[in-house]
């Protein structure tokens, strides 16, 4: 048998899992016979000893992928040093857009009254002050038409002369004349449309405007022109949106605590917000199964609206450090187990067998490979094509 038979004949059988004292084995009872002396065991042994350190020699050949520089740049390969580490553990769950509850104000009128016209629409920015609707109420008028007789009574009291009136009867006007004026402002009115009353405004006794108290955005309207509405009735909602509440919808089973959270990370679109964890609800949405960690977010770009549907991102901060590889790095050997591609020092590459464990974003926690090593974070499919291919080579190349 030649040699280079012979050595097909070591490559493919070890390929198989069969030892290469087998093929020397049985390439001796086709050429030579053993030989027998009388240190018949120390020469077998010595024998063993050789075709084992071959048969190493030629597992490392086989294993190890040699790659020039040209192989190098054009596979776009990349190795790193790979260290334990401490990592951030990320939990994602789908989210709501709330208004924030803090911010929010509702617009009600505080006697029963019938809508006289609106001002503002749906969506609407308005500024702090800015007349939003316009009411006619009987109990307005009436709380108006005392108002003014009041103030009436008290101007003409405030004239005379201290000798002209009892002091008594001074101040039982003047107090009339703040009650008026207090119910007014009880019933919604503003000092200043208050100050604008007149007495000869007969005709618009009982209207009143209802203004906007801060500045904010009209995120509910559920009122008609001419509809009759009792008091504390919702007209409007108006929403400062500079500050947003986020509801984020875990699983019931996620082991996710708000004090372990370091960042919470809301997405939309191509936007992404750092935000706040305020509070988790202490109850299990019945339909959804689902528990809520309320968030509240900054919306600088004024890009998110109450009711939108966003996506959010918990991290959470490792307990211990791990080794982790980009998952380009992990690719799977003859056997079907995972492995990576180990940089020797003659700059060889050895697939190096590892476990799996979970998955840290584009990145996953591997077992089994020591501290230090260094691995092809690039191009590893690259390397494992040329390993395939040396495999079906007899020649080894």
């Amino acid at each position: 048998m030649n040699i280079k038979t012979k050595r097909y004949l070591q490559l493919m059988l070890f390929l198989f899992g069969i030892h290469s004292q087998s093929i020397l084995a049985a390439s001796s009872e086709h050429g030579h016979s053993a030989q027998v002396d009388s240190h018949g065991d120390a020469t077998n042994d010595h024998q063993h000893e050789e075709t084992h350190k071959h048969g190493t020699r030629l597992e490392d050949e086989i294993n190890t992928v040699a790659l020039t520089k040209a192989q190098r740049l054009l596979a776009g390969i990349e190795v790193a040093d790979i260290y334990p580490k401490e990592f951030h553990q990320s939990y994602y769950a789908p989210a709501e857009v709330k208004a924030n509850g803090y911010t929010s104000y509702i617009v009600s009128p505080r006697t029963e009254s019938v809508v006289v016209s609106r001002h503002v629409i749906l969506g609407e920015k308005v500024k702090k002050g800015q007349k939003l609707v316009t009411l006619f109420s009987h109990d307005m008028a009436q709380a108006q038409a005392n108002y003014l007789l009041a103030k009436s009574d008290w101007q003409r009291v405030e004239k005379l002369a201290s000798n002209a009136i009892s002091e008594s009867e001074r101040v039982a006007v003047k107090t009339k004349y703040s009650a008026a004026y207090g119910q007014l402002v009880a019933l919604g009115l503003s000092d200043l449309a208050i100050k604008s009353l007149q007495s000869s405004a007969s005709d618009t006794l009982g209207q009143y405007s209802l203004v906007a108290q801060q500045a904010g955005i009209v995120l509910k309207d559920e009122f008609s022109q001419g509809q009759r509405i009792s008091a504390g009735s919702a007209l409007m909602l108006l929403a400062d949106e500079s500050t947003l509440w986020v509801e984020a919808k875990l699983s019931v089973e996620a082991e996710l605590e708000p004090k372990t959270i370091a960042t919470a990370l809301v997405s939309f679109k191509n936007y992404e917000y750092v935000a706040k964890v305020i509070q988790q609800t202490h109850t299990i949405d019945t339909k959804t199964r689902t528990k809520i960690i309320r968030l509240s977010v900054e919306n600088k770009d004024d890009v998110l609206h109450a009711g939108m549907f966003v996506d959010v991102n918990f991290l959470v901060p490792s307990a211990q450090k791990a080794m982790l590889v980009p998952e380009s790095a992990v690719m799977r050997n003859e056997e079907q187990n995972w492995v990576v591609f180990v940089e020797q020092p003659d700059a060889s590459f050895l697939p190096t067998e590892i476990r799996l464990g979970s998955q840290i974003n584009e990145e996953r926690i591997v077992f089994g490979l020591p501290s230090g090593s260094r691995i092809a974070v690039k191009g590893a499919f690259f390397i494992a094509s040329e390993l395939a291919k040396s495999g079906f080579d007899p020649h080894n190349h």
